[in-house]
């Protein structure tokens, strides 16, 4: 079973194009609604990923891949680096997307807090649609303000627009899940044993840099990035992101 965890203001149905890819060479899709975990109360991202093994683990699916994209790969890496601290062995393998492996200066932690309390307060009493021509307008995905604020440009992203009804959950996670929030994990990455593929598109300097760096501190690690996409590669560069996965998938046993 494949578990994929999308981004911040994202959706589990922004993978659907990917699952349907998966299915067609006999891989399962899980496609995770990371809203339903602050849905009730604040959960931060360790105990997110305690929780999240839990519930692989009480699946049952076996063979078990985990992806993740930008938020969703660092909470995806707190997955990690709990089944690595069980010695559970739950992952065989990993694909980490344009996440950040945590920020190493505390003032530049703070300022960024600030800034995520500020997108809270947008996304819990603002106007909706204001709020994603806001957050689809940053440099980082590639987006112009208005433009495609339901897709963000990306016609395989699902509609932003019908989150309306879970926007308490998309700001406490500004909240409990603020990049300011989490611990520099640089080198705690050399715990997680399992193979890990972590992309990058040659558009997104920044996480570029960040993946050449800490992927070396990895003992199973390898950094791929492809060109003509951006941050939100496995939208941006489709075929190419799931060719690497299918590619990555096949040199990792299935026991």
């Amino acid at each position: 079973m494949i578990w994929c965890l999308h981004g911040a203001v994202g959706m589990a149905a922004d993978w659907k194009r990917f699952g349907a890819a998966m299915g067609k060479t006999g891989e399962s899709v899980r496609r995770v609604d990371l809203w339903r975990y602050l849905d009730c109360a604040p959960m931060s991202l360790e105990e997110f990923g305690r929780v999240f093994c839990d519930e692989v683990a009480g699946a049952g699916t076996g063979s078990d891949v985990l992806v993740g994209y930008s938020m969703g790969g660092r909470l995806a890496l707190h997955a990690l680096l709990e089944t690595a601290e069980r010695k559970a062995g739950l992952f065989r393998a990993a694909v980490i997307v344009s996440a950040h492996p945590g920020l190493q200066d505390a003032e530049e932690r703070l300022q960024r807090m600030a800034r995520d309390a500020e997108w809270a307060g947008k996304a819990l009493t603002g106007d909706w649609g204001r709020f994603l021509d806001q957050w689809e307008g940053q440099a980082v995905l590639g987006a112009s303000p208005g433009e495609g604020a339901s897709t963000g440009g990306h016609g395989d992203l699902a509609d932003r627009r019908l989150l309306l009804p879970r926007r308490q959950a998309v700001a406490r996670s500004f909240m409990d899940w603020s990049l300011g929030k989490q611990a520099d994990l640089r080198e705690r990455l050399r715990g997680i044993g399992c193979p890990v593929l972590w992309m990058t598109g040659a558009r997104d300097a920044k996480f570029s840099r960040l993946a050449a760096e800490v992927v070396p501190s990895l003992p199973a690690g390898r950094h791929v990035k492809l060109g003509g996409a951006g941050h939100r590669l496995p939208w941006e560069l489709a075929n190419g992101f799931d060719d690497q996965v299918r590619t990555f998938l096949a040199t990792v046993p299935t026991e």
